[in-house]
This record gives C-alpha cells, sequence and structure tokens, in this order.
C-alpha cells in the first residue's frame, strides 16, 4: 500500500483525512441536501473532535467517497455521519464498500464498539432498512426565508400565542438551562426517556443521536447549545435546544437553523419555538433555512402556527428523520 493509505479493497484506496484534503471533499459535495450541506462549516472542526474519525476513499488518486464516525456512548457506539460518493460513481455500490472497511476501521481503533448508530432523512426501503433496527421517526418542518422577515415573523408568533394563551401563556415561558449543574439534573434524570418520549431513547442533535448519560455530556457542551425546559427545571415536560446557525452553500450568505424539540405537549412546543427564535434573532444573516425536528404529534399544530404572510415560508413539505442502529 502507498504511505500513508490504511487499507484498499474493490480498487478503492483507504485514507484518514487531513484538513489538506477539504477541497476535494467539498468538490464531490456539490448540490448536496439542496444547499443546506453541514459539512463545508463543520469539516475542520471535524479534524480536531475527540473520538471522530474521518475515512476517504480514492480510485487510482481521486477521492471518490467519504464517510465518518465518533464514538460515544461511553464507548459503545459509533455514529457515523458524512457519507456522501461522487456523482460518477453512485449507483456502483462504493458506498457499501467505504461503510464496510469504516466499520472495520472503527472497530479496530476503538474494540468496545458494539453498536453503529445513524440517522438518515430518505427512507431507503425495506430491502435496506432490514438490515437494520428502526429507533424512531421524528416529524420535520423546513421553512425559509430572509434574515429580515424573521422579525415580522416571531411578532407574528407572539400576537398567536397571545391570542390562545393570554400573556405568558398557561404553562408560562420556557425556562433557560443556564447551568452545568441544571443542564446534568435534566439529561441524567433516570426517567427522562419515557418523560419525553425520546426519539430510541436518544437526545438527537443535529442529526447525532446520543444516549443521555454522564459520558456524552462533553459531546453536548462542545455544541454549544442553547436549552430551554418547559414546565419546570426539576422534572421538565419539555425539553428544547438550538444549534448556533452557520453558513450553508444554499446562497452566497445563508446559513442554517436546527430547532431540536422533546415532548409532546403542543403548546409547550409552540412556546419553546418563540423562545429560540427570539433567542437567535441577532445572529441570522442572508436566507435562513430553518428545521424543526419534533415528535410526530407536534408536526401539524406547529406548521399551521407557522402559517402567514411574514415572508417565512414552508419549502419542504412533510418529510422525518430516521433513527437507525445495527450491531457491529
Amino acid at each position: 500500500m502507498e504511505p500513508g493509505c490504511v487499507g484498499e479493497n474493490d480498487g478503492l484506496t483507504f485514507w484518514v483525512a487531513k484538513p489538506e484534503d477539504y477541497d476535494d471533499v467539498m468538490f464531490i459535495s456539490k448540490d448536496i441536501y439542496w444547499g443546506n450541506d453541514y459539512l463545508p462549516h463543520r469539516y475542520h472542526e471535524w479534524m480536531v473532535e475527540p473520538d471522530r474519525v474521518v475515512i476517504l476513499a480514492r480510485r487510482t488518486g481521486k477521492l471518490v467517497a467519504l464517510e465518518s464516525g465518533i464514538v460515544v456512548d461511553g464507548g459503545h457506539t459509533v455514529v457515523v455521519e458524512g457519507l456522501r460518493v461522487c456523482p460518477s460513481e453512485r449507483g456502483h455500490g462504493v458506498a457499501g464498500v467505504i461503510q464496510r472497511f469504516a466499520d472495520g476501521y472503527m472497530k479496530k481503533l476503538y474494540p468496545s464498539l458494539k453498536m453503529k448508530r445513524l440517522t438518515r432523512g430518505d427512507d431507503p426501503g425495506p430491502e435496506k432498512l432490514s438490515k437494520f433496527q428502526l429507533l424512531a421517526r421524528r416529524a420535520i418542518l423546513s421553512l425559509s426565508g430572509e434574515a429580515e422577515s424573521f422579525d415580522g415573523f416571531i411578532s407574528a408568533l407572539k400576537a398567536k400565542l397571545m391570542s390562545t394563551e393570554g400573556a405568558g401563556g398557561s404553562g408560562g415561558r420556557p425556562l433557560a438551562l443556564e447551568t452545568e449543574q441544571q443542564l446534568r439534573a435534566v439529561l441524567l434524570d433516570s426517567d427522562i426517556a419515557s418523560r419525553l418520549q425520546l426519539p430510541g431513547g436518544a437526545i438527537i442533535q443535529d442529526w447525532q443521536p446520543l444516549q443521555p448519560i454522564d459520558s456524552n455530556l462533553a459531546v453536548l457542551r462542545r455544541r454549544n447549545l442553547t436549552w430551554f425546559v418547559g414546565g419546570s427545571h426539576d422534572k421538565p415536560k419539555f425539553v428544547s435546544f438550538h444549534t448556533p446557525p452557520y453558513p450553508v452553500p444554499f446562497k452566497v450568505v445563508a446559513v442554517r437553523l436546527n430547532i431540536d424539540l422533546f415532548g409532546l405537549d403542543q403548546a409547550m412546543g409552540r412556546r419553546a419555538l418563540v423562545a429560540h427564535l427570539e433567542k437567535v434573532r441577532a445572529e441570522l444573516r442572508g436566507m435562513v433555512m430553518m428545521h424543526v425536528y419534533m415528535h410526530s404529534s407536534l408536526w401539524e399544530s406547529l406548521r399551521l402556527f407557522c402559517q402567514g404572510e411574514s415572508g417565512v415560508q414552508q419549502w419542504k413539505e412533510y418529510w422525518e428523520q430516521l433513527f437507525l442502529e445495527k450491531e457491529l
């Protein structure tokens, strides 16, 4: 094998990604995720993130595929992310080859691994799903608008809350989780998964599923999330957070905003959405691509809540986030 190569199979050579591979990775990632691709922003963070490995596949020196995995859940789970294949190689089995190599490579590096988990935004069909256990589905509400439209949008949502619930709402404003102690108390509560109906028993942050256990708190802290709870700090009936907006290639100036909601209370879901939008408003720039992830029972209520003439519109029909796992 060539120096630096970590494996080869089916005419492909495999390499651990480096910062200088960025341009090649961006070249095979054009037009992915409808311009919502996170990797241009995250790639260099991935290069230094603890317990993450990014594998590249090359054919005759040309980059053709990428897959990444981060080890979580106390070393028992690898969450795979970022799978992509260059357009000219799609449909020829390259994805399967790099996935099999990455599984084996991660297992050698981390012998304690037992499970492989991933999320995806498309239904791959029964044949592919049969290889995994489907742990959960979450509904996604996708909205878009220019940043300057969000002042009117937020004002309209607040007016709707006032008209239906009165000042403060029947359950009060969402409470911020501002200290490490508060966050630990909420996430490490033994009944949080059942009380909030967590999807597959996990906190899914920006498509990354994490069990609510102590060893994963460091991963969540690195994400610089803004947290709110509904009901009380002690036994909240609703938990939510947003990921700081980050640039995406949809337009020259565009950002992606992801808001994750956990719980079944529709009124708390509406109040949480408004709280996050108020908190993040000053960070929005250019075109805003906003995705709200939730239990399917909340989707229609939030869709109707967000309807209006404010310049912020639904840009994708109902779709879902699938949470899958399999044994390694």
